[in-house]
């Protein structure tokens, strides 16, 4: 029975989950994010105000995950792309970034390592907050569910009218001990309103849980659970959001209500999943070359920036490589694509076919 999801309790469903654990929680205890969400509530009718007048003044590519077009054209060479642009907002008397990567729809690390200049808990009011929507895909495109670990970050890929598209999510992932697991699956089960069979773990930590927790909004599940051929492990819903973005769960992937909701009614049974850790990417966009670095919070990489010309290789990139860029975004990493090369004529660039790729 794994440690971080369990089944066998209520066998009708027979669902597992993680529980919430949110870091932080000692200073800032439950009651006060009761209090945020308050506050979010007045606040959320302005934040997309302000991001309809960005969207409208942006072609329909640049698009972010709370805009109608529900998803990206993917290149039709199947290279890994760039996708969506950034946006900015402007912090609000007393609002933290928490707050902001909730009403935004990012995952807390993201917002985070993309503004280090800003304290999470108190950034001062009128400060601009870069909102990380741009990012690159990892790795080839194909259809299904790509879960990068590194990134906190789910990608659905599918085909319609003949053509990929893509849409992006942020997701809670397991803590340390308790490791999402890396390997490829498929979905095997759709609940609505599941029940959550209480691990024998989780409730020597949770003493007062008892063996099962019936929907409702004390439910760790949320509304929705996307269940996977890895017994006891799924992708789901969550009554804390503040937790997605973080390591808080025993391995199970949580997503934002609003998130789960959606990616529910697209996905079917039999969908392949991919869980990877790849703090670093490549891709390109118009011609130019870009790479993404994450913290390597699982510390695998010795020389990242060697991993990154290993991936640029894999791409066919024959054109100059700027080291410098390179090597500072690298020493960052700030989950942010930076442009690290473009063809020296201004051309576009040749590349060897995209099934050499690494998936």
């Amino acid at each position: 029975m794994p440690r971080s999801c369990s089944t066998g309790i209520d066998k009708s469903q027979a669902v597992g989950a993680a529980f919430i654990s949110v870091p932080g929680t000692k200073k800032y205890p439950q009651f006060k994010q009761i209090c945020y969400a308050t506050r979010m509530i007045t606040r959320h009718k302005l934040f997309v105000l302000i991001t309809l007048i960005f969207s409208l003044s942006t072609p329909s590519f640049a698009a972010d995950p709370r805009t109608p077009e529900n998803g990206y054209l993917v290149n039709a060479a199947r290279l890994p792309e760039m996708i969506a642009i950034h946006r900015e907002h402007r912090v609000m008397k007393d609002e933290t970034l928490i707050e902001v990567a909730r009403v935004a729809r990012i995952g807390f690390e993201a917002i985070k390592n993309a503004n280090p200049e800003l304290d999470v808990w108190l950034p001062p009011p009128d400060s601009p907050v870069l909102l990380p929507y741009a990012t690159l895909l990892p790795g080839a495109p194909k259809a299904g569910i790509v879960v990068n670990l590194a990134e906190f970050k789910l990608y659905y890929l599918w085909t319609e009218n003949g053509r990929l598209r893509v849409k992006y999510y942020p997701v809670g992932i397991g803590i340390d001990g308790a490791d999402s697991p890396e390997g490829r699956y498929q979905v095997d089960k759709k609940i609505r309103d599941p029940r959550w069979a209480v691990p024998p773990s989780i409730r020597k930590e949770r003493p007062e849980l008892g063996r099962v927790v019936n929907p409702g909004p004390d439910n760790p599940l949320g509304n929705y659970w996307l269940g996977l051929t890895k017994k006891g492990y799924g992708i789901h819903g969550t009554n804390e959001p503040y937790g997605v973005g973080r390591r808080v769960s025993h391995g199970c992937l949580r997503m934002y209500p609003e998130d789960i909701e959606d990616l529910f009614g697209r996905v079917a049974l039999g969908t392949p999943v991919r869980i990877i850790y790849q703090p670093i990417k490549v891709g390109v966009r118009k011609s130019a070359l870009f790479v993404e670095a994450h913290p390597d919070f699982l510390q695998r990489f010795d020389d990242p920036a060697a991993e990154a010309r290993r991936l640029i290789g894999d791409l066919g990139w024959q054109e100059p490589l700027n080291e410098t860029a390179l090597i500072e975004t690298i020493s960052a990493a700030r989950g942010l694509p930076y442009m690290v090369g473009r063809p020296s004529d201004n051309s576009r660039w040749t590349f060897r076919s995209a099934s050499t790729a690494k998936q």
